[in-house]
């Protein structure tokens, strides 16, 4: 006779308990376990809607989706439902020796019905990292199957993020990544990223993107065309500090990867599935990709899925030319997180959530945001949909930026989870990317809280000294 266990209850036990067992027993990932253990690690316990509660019973607006990845919210009982029906049909079966689920296909379906046109394709992994290492692989696989294997160089950009595996680490540019571990790995590299505010200042935003963009021709140039199978980008770059680019750049980088023939990859891990207020980021960027990652917002995080859509150019070699594609995953297509997947889409569009981001909530966020400009910490600004960036600065008239020994958006962050509010610190640039289901109401809210949180950080400095 099988057993039914009660779900955990977080109420058995002290925070202090729940530190020590944490302690331990868990590794976190991006953490320095010396420290956590002497800090404890924030517990939290229950969700609802775009807030949060700890151990402590503390209130906490989410002001990162979870990991920029709750789009519809916490608590939504059509995702409960789907995992639920699907796991008592059938919770497992792979998609290995010509086998196949009824959800699998169904979201593939929907995925072809909501990407981009040229999409009609579905790889399935776990992860947006496990997409990236299947972009790599899927990538020379397809120039291999045209005739033409020395096409192995893929660019990425420094400061971009792709995961945190071996192949998406190093399709990533991010240094202290690649200090673990003998990154990259050989065939990826990188050029400079379209950060305005660090990089251009001397140029307007848009002949600052035109110039950032040509970075990726002056490279292809020095490696050799017939060598670059790919350039990969986010269209916003997320972990890396949600940095927008200018309007001129990504139209660029598609006129240079159409001359110079080499397959574009956007990476929509975050910007995908509404948070740029269109379906997808490339469709805000105007690009037309030849792969695109997806993974986060596919299931609002309610269970883990990615893929890679396949646009019918690359797959039609790879059907036709490619033979068996020697790649994949135990857990690709797995028919429950599918099923989480297509009730997730169906909700977003239920709800209008893309539209809602374009046309009502994404305006105000960037409103609000603009607003905070005038704050003494604040040099610079930055919204696309809803995601927004705040540059802290030391002096505001010239842009200088404090010492990074300082950690000054450390200081910001402990700021904001001592008053309610998950806000991310990347060096000293403060980010947001909310749920798409915010109300007016709670965007004001975010934005009190945000202030309060500034003026904080800003008389802290000024008791030690650093201003």
């Amino acid at each position: 006779m099988s057993t039914v266990h009660a779900p955990v209850n977080a109420a058995a036990r002290s925070t202090r308990q729940w530190q020590e067992a944490d302690s331990a027993h868990f590794m976190h990932p991006f953490t320095d376990h010396a420290g956590l253990a002497r800090k404890g690690a924030r517990i939290i316990t229950r969700a609802e809607n775009i807030y949060l509660w700890d151990s402590e019973g503390h209130k906490i607006l989410d002001a990162m989706s979870g990991l920029w990845c709750v789009n519809v919210g916490y608590g939504q009982q059509a995702l409960v439902d789907a995992a639920s029906r699907q796991m008592k049909e059938l919770p497992f079966y792979n998609a290995f020796f010509q086998t196949s689920t009824p959800p699998a296909i169904q979201l593939a379906e929907l995925l072809a019905e909501v990407t981009p046109p040229q999409f009609s394709k579905v790889f399935f992994t776990s992860s947006g990292s496990e997409g990236n290492d299947t972009v790599v692989r899927m990538v020379r696989h397809y120039w291999a199957s045209l005739g033409q294997p020395e096409r192995q160089v893929i660019i990425g950009r420094k400061n971009g993020y792709h995961g945190s595996t071996m192949a998406g680490a190093s399709l990533g540019g991010m240094s202290g990544m690649h200090a673990q571990g003998g990154l990259p790995i050989p065939g990826i590299v990188h050029i400079e990223q379209p950060h305005w505010f660090e990089l251009g200042r001397e140029q307007s935003r848009e002949d600052f993107g035109l110039t950032a963009a040509r970075w990726l021709e002056a490279r292809i140039l020095e490696i050799g065309p017939e060598k670059v199978a790919a350039f990969i980008g986010e269209p916003v770059q997320g972990a890396g500090g949600v940095i927008v680019p200018p309007s001129t750049y990504w139209p660029e980088i598609q006129r240079i990867c159409d001359r110079y023939g080499i397959l574009l990859v956007s990476d929509e891990v975050i910007c995908g599935f509404g948070r740029t207020g269109q379906w997808f980021g490339c469709e805000t960027m105007g690009t037309k990709p030849d792969l695109m990652t997806f993974a986060k917002g596919v299931t609002s995080g309610y269970i883990p899925l990615g893929g890679v859509m396949v646009s019918d150019k690359v797959a039609r070699v790879l059907i036709e030319q490619g033979g068996e594609f020697n790649h994949g995953f135990t857990y690709s297509g797995h028919p429950t997180a599918c099923a989480v997947a297509v009730a997730n889409i169906r909700l977003i569009q239920q709800l209008n959530l893309v539209s809602h981001v374009r046309q009502n909530i994404g305006p105000l966020l960037a409103e609000g945001f603009a607003s905070l400009a005038d704050h003494p910490l604040v040099g610079e600004t930055q919204t696309c949909g809803m995601m927004g960036a705040l540059q802290l600065v030391k002096d505001k008239a010239g842009g200088q930026a404090f010492d990074p020994a300082l950690e000054v958006g450390m200081l910001c962050r402990a700021h904001c989870f001592g008053n309610g509010l998950i806000m991310r610190a990347v060096g000293d640039r403060m980010i947001v990317a909310p749920p798409l289901v915010m109300t007016r109401d709670q965007v004001d809210e975010m934005l009190a809280l945000i202030r309060r949180c500034l003026d904080l950080t800003l008389a802290e400095l000024q008791a030690k000294g650093w201003l």
